[in-house]
C-alpha cells in the first residue's frame, strides 16, 4: 500500500468531515436557508449510499470473502458484517441523547425564532450548551463515518470519492445544527463556523485511527467484512437520517427525485470508472 493511496484516502476524508464547515457558512452568511436545495442535496446522498452500498460494496465484500473462504462461509459472513454494521451505528445512535441528536432538519430561521428566548445570560450559556453537546454528539456519529470513507477510499478510489461526496453533502446539515446556537448565543460568527468545523474533524480522526490499529491486517478477509459492515452503516445513515432530514426540509417529491438522481449518478460513474 503505496504513501499516495493512503494520502489520498485521508484527504478524502478530510474533505467529507470538514464539510460541516459549508453548513455553518450557511448560517452565519445567509438570512435564509435554501429548504428545497438542502432536501435534494440531502436525498442526492442518499441514493448514492443506497446505490453503491446494495449494488457494489456489498458485492465487492461477497467476491473477497467467498474467494478466500468458499461460497457458503464467504456468503455468510458478508451477511452477518452487514448487520454488524447496521447495529454499530444503531447503537451509537442510540445512546446519543435525543434532545442532543444532530440528525434533524435546522435552519438559519432557527436564530429568529430563538430570539426572546436567549435574552437573559442564561438564555444564552444554555444555547452555547446546546450546540457545544450537538458538536459533541455530531463528532460521535461521524466516527464510523470516517473509518467507512477511508477504507473504502484505500480499496478503490472510483469507490472512495463518491462515497466521500455523499457523506460530505450529509455533514451540512449537521454544520447548521452545530452553528446556529452557538452564533446566536456568542454572536461570534468566527466562533460558531470554528465548533462546527471542528465537529467534522472526528471522520479524519477515525481514519486515522483506524488505520494505526488496522494496517498489520488489512487482508483480503479484512477489506470483506470492513467493505460489508461499511454497507451496512450506510444504509443505516441513509433510512435513518439522510431521508426523514430531506422530508422535513421538503414535504413534496424534491427528496424523492434526488434520491434517484444520486442513484443514476452513482450507477453511471461505477460502470464508466470499473
Amino acid at each position: 500500500m503505496d504513501k499516495y493511496t493512503v494520502g489520498l484516502a485521508f484527504g478524502l476524508t478530510l474533505f467529507a468531515g470538514l464539510s460541516t464547515g459549508i453548513g455553518s457558512a450557511m448560517v452565519c452568511w445567509a438570512r435564509k436557508t435554501n429548504t428545497r436545495f438542502l432536501a435534494v442535496s440531502l436525498g442526492f446522498s442518499a441514493g448514492v449510499m443506497l446505490y453503491v452500498s446494495l449494488v457494489d460494496i456489498i458485492r465487492e465484500s461477497e467476491g473477497f470473502l467467498v474467494a478466500e473462504l468458499g461460497k457458503g462461509r464467504g456468503e455468510w459472513l458478508t451477511a452477518a458484517a452487514f448487520f454488524a454494521g447496521v447495529f454499530i451505528i444503531g447503537l451509537i445512535d442510540k445512546l446519543v441523547p435525543s434532545q442532543k441528536n444532530p440528525h434533524e432538519a435546522h435552519r438559519v430561521e432557527s436564530l429568529q425564532v430563538a430570539d426572546g428566548k436567549a435574552d437573559s445570560e442564561s438564555g444564552k450559556i444554555k444555547l452555547l450548551r446546546m450546540g457545544l453537546f450537538t458538536a459533541l454528539a455530531i463528532a460521535i456519529h461521524n466516527f464510523p463515518e470516517g473509518i467507512a470513507a477511508f477504507t473504502a477510499s484505500l480499496q478503490s478510489t472510483s469507490l472512495g470519492i463518491p462515497i466521500a461526496i455523499a457523506i460530505a453533502i450529509h455533514n451540512i446539515p449537521e454544520g447548521i445544527a452545530v452553528a446556529v446556537p452557538v452564533y446566536y448565543a456568542t454572536g461570534n460568527r468566527r466562533k460558531a463556523f470554528k465548533y462546527s468545523l471542528a465537529s467534522g474533524l472526528s471522520e479524519p480522526l477515525g481514519a486515522l485511527l483506524g488505520f494505526v490499529l488496522f494496517s498489520n491486517y488489512m487482508n483480503d478477509i479484512f477489506f470483506g467484512v470492513i467493505f460489508a459492515a461499511v454497507a451496512g452503516i450506510m444504509v443505516f445513515i441513509s433510512i435513518d437520517e439522510l431521508l426523514p432530514a430531506a422530508k422535513e426540509y421538503d414535504q413534496g417529491h424534491l427528496p424523492v427525485y434526488g434520491v434517484f438522481a444520486g442513484m443514476a449518478v452513482m450507477a453511471i460513474s461505477l460502470l464508466l470508472f470499473h
